[in-house]
């Protein structure tokens, strides 16, 4: 039977018990992978893994926040160059052009830091023709996971699932025509933001991330391209 969704979640580790459940059709297939959105995906995404019996690795995208309000996304980068703005948010909020480019640049450069801090020399893993869940703690705006989209098509997986405990239906509806499937086990309305739906949204850190993946079990490590 399956356990009812609670209206607030606990922490990042119950998020994963729950999201688990609604991605249970995917467990134990042999071509599956998880992929954490960093930082708060990875831990939920691990708790993911481990039920499905599917190996986890990091994908690296980065929000991109207005200039002097961060919190707030006007677009977001990813793995292999992809850059994806909001004209809209930009466009209303009347941010310069240049602004925006140092931003972008300045992202840029910590998504390559981080890529150093999760993976040291270890090679991405190779996502060609396989069924990919790309894992975020909660679905806001939505850009980084719009993001993390249009960067994996380039390594033609066969599916992928953008999945996440909790997120605005708005959010979820727009990223259904963008991913093969949209799973978010929790849309309450308002929605307000992400952290609002847990108990504890404290941040995970750099350390928590790489200690996550360094944890993966061998057996479910996955191939590199």
């Amino acid at each position: 039977m399956r356990v009812p969704i609670p209206p607030r979640f606990h922490d990042r580790i119950d998020a994963g018990r729950h999201l688990a459940e609604a991605l249970r059709p995917y467990a134990g297939r042999s071509d599956l992978i998880l992929l954490g959105l960093p930082r708060g995906g990875v831990p939920v995404a691990a708790v993911v893994a481990t039920s499905l019996r599917a190996p986890l690795d990091v994908f690296l995208v980065r929000k991109i926040g207005v200039p002097g309000h961060p919190e707030f996304a006007m677009g977001a980068i990813a793995e292999s160059g992809v850059k994806v703005l909001s004209t809209d948010v930009i466009a209303e909020l009347g941010i310069p052009q240049h602004l925006v480019d140092e931003t972008v640049a300045r992202e840029r450069i910590e998504l390559d830091r981080r890529d150093a801090a999760y993976r040291g020399t270890r090679r991405p893993p190779s996502m060609r023709d396989r069924v990919v869940i790309l894992v975020d703690d909660g679905l806001a705006t939505g850009s980084t996971m719009e993001a993390a989209i249009v960067a994996l098509r380039q390594s033609k997986p066969s599916r992928i699932v953008a999945a996440a405990p909790v997120g605005a239906r708005q959010t979820c509806a727009r990223l259904a025509g963008l991913a093969d499937e949209v799973v978010c086990p929790l849309t309450p309305e308002p929605f307000s933001a992400v952290g609002q739906w847990y108990e504890d949204f404290s941040e995970t850190s750099d350390e928590e991330v790489a200690r996550v993946l360094a944890n993966a079990s061998s057996d479910h490590r996955a191939t590199p391209d």
